[in-house]
């Protein structure tokens, strides 16, 4: 099987590599695309040399020819970043001078990197084969994965948000990874855990009365959020439930992307190094634990029809009967040749099922956005966001954003 790698020049890419290396024998064929030759090289070589540490057999090589990397692949992971990490900064710098919260996936920020990303994603997967699966990783998932199944794209939203919950908790319960299956619901970013079952049996209200204040602490929430919901919000639901607390850390320290890129410096210089054959403990700083372990099972079920339960970006289809069918939402799902079909779950609490349709509809305009363009689709956006809804807010941020974002929207040009 062929694996085509969008965004392999990025720093992420040997974590997936590695996961490929240890979990996927049916990978016989690996290619990273990525229009930076350079960055390329370097994490192309130490891609290999982590295949032959693991005694994989696939081969691996590297192009910036899109057509080239697509041709005959029946997978294509998706994990590009348009604009790089200053992209990045700026959407966590921009949306603070409105008092809002800034952050690379949710919020203005996020819906600026929708903005960009979403012409890109669409143009290579259209250069796809027909058959392929579109594995998309790039943020934000849920609508960037609504844009590629709008256009008619066998595709599915992933994020490894469900399986750290996943590994964590199956250590504290002490049981293997693969006996716990989680009541993941929501949208991408916007998750709850509501259930952890092990042998049918659902653990979470144990885990909550043993180690409430420390998964409490982990999310940097208070202990009473997660006592009131009776479930576990996602660390992204502190952008919402601890907002303008998140506002005043961002405004006193460096932005994340200022640290990623610090991070991305160093890991380069550990890749280009010809004796390193394993990952870097630094790479763990990098971010998207266990994103090799989520990619390739899901890739697995996808491509093997082995039924296995994967946390996946798909269609509504009425399993949230106050969203639209074509709406996207991330959950528990079994997964085949076919698709991803979610698990049944029960009726959401009112507080739940609220924030996800005021963010589900921004979502839907949020793709009309990037797809069609225009000063006055931006706004509406921004408008219907839960984070932004203020008329002076919007109209400043639609104003921000574009100004920022000038050289990566070509119907600004």
């Amino acid at each position: 099987m062929k694996i085509a790698v969008v965004g392999g020049g990025s720093t992420y890419t040997p974590e997936l590599i590695d996961g490929f290396a240890r979990l996927a024998p049916f990978a016989s064929e690996i290619v990273l695309l990525d229009p930076q030759a350079d960055r390329l090289a370097v994490v192309g070589a130490f891609a290999r040399r982590l295949l032959a540490f693991h005694g994989s057999a696939a081969s691996l090589r590297w192009t910036s020819d899109v057509d080239d990397a697509l041709r005959g692949a029946s997978t294509v992971v998706i994990q590009l970043r348009v604009g790089g990490q200053q992209a990045r900064i700026s959407d966590e710098t921009f949306p603070l001078a409105c008092d809002c919260v800034g952050q690379e996936t949710t919020g203005a920020g996020g819906f600026a990197k929708a903005l960009r990303t979403v012409p890109v994603v669409l143009d290579i997967a259209r250069r796809a084969d027909p058959g392929a699966w579109i594995v998309n990783f790039t943020n934000p998932v849920g609508i960037v994965t609504r844009a590629l199944l709008d256009d008619g794209h066998r595709a599915a939203g992933l994020c490894n948000v469900a399986i750290g919950f996943q590994r964590r908790w199956a250590a504290a319960l002490g049981v293997d990874p693969s006996a716990v299956t989680l009541g993941h619901v929501g949208l991408n970013h916007l998750t709850w855990e509501r259930a952890a079952y092990v042998d049918g049996v659902d653990r979470l209200p144990e885990l909550l009365d043993k180690a409430l204040d420390e998964i409490a602490s982990g999310l940097q929430l208070p202990r009473e959020v997660i006592s009131s919901l009776a479930c576990v919000p996602s660390y992204y639901l502190r952008y919402f439930y601890s907002h303008d607390e998140v506002v005043r850390e961002e405004r006193g320290k460096p932005t994340r992307g200022e640290r990623v890129s610090e991070i991305e410096s160093e890991l380069l210089s550990l890749y280009a190094d010809p004796s390193l054959t394993q990952k870097p403990a630094l790479l763990g700083e990098r971010g998207g634990a266990f994103y090799s372990e989520a990619a390739v099972g899901l890739i697995a079920s996808l491509q093997h029809d082995d039924g296995g339960i994967h946390a996946v970006n798909v269609r509504n289809r009425g399993f949230f009967p106050f969203l639209s069918d074509d709406a996207v939402i991330e959950t528990t799902c079994r997964v085949g040749a076919t698709g991803a079909t979610p698990l049944p779950a029960p009726p959401l609490r009112p507080e739940l099922a609220g924030l996800i349709s005021s963010v589900s509809a921004y979502e839907e305009l949020a793709v009309e956005a990037a797809l069609h363009g225009g000063r006055d689709r931006v706004y509406r956006a921004l408008l219907s966001h839960p984070l932004v809804a203020q008329h002076a807010k919007a109209d400043r941020l639609t104003d921000e954003l574009l100004s920022a974002n000038r050289d990566h929207l070509a119907w600004l040009s």
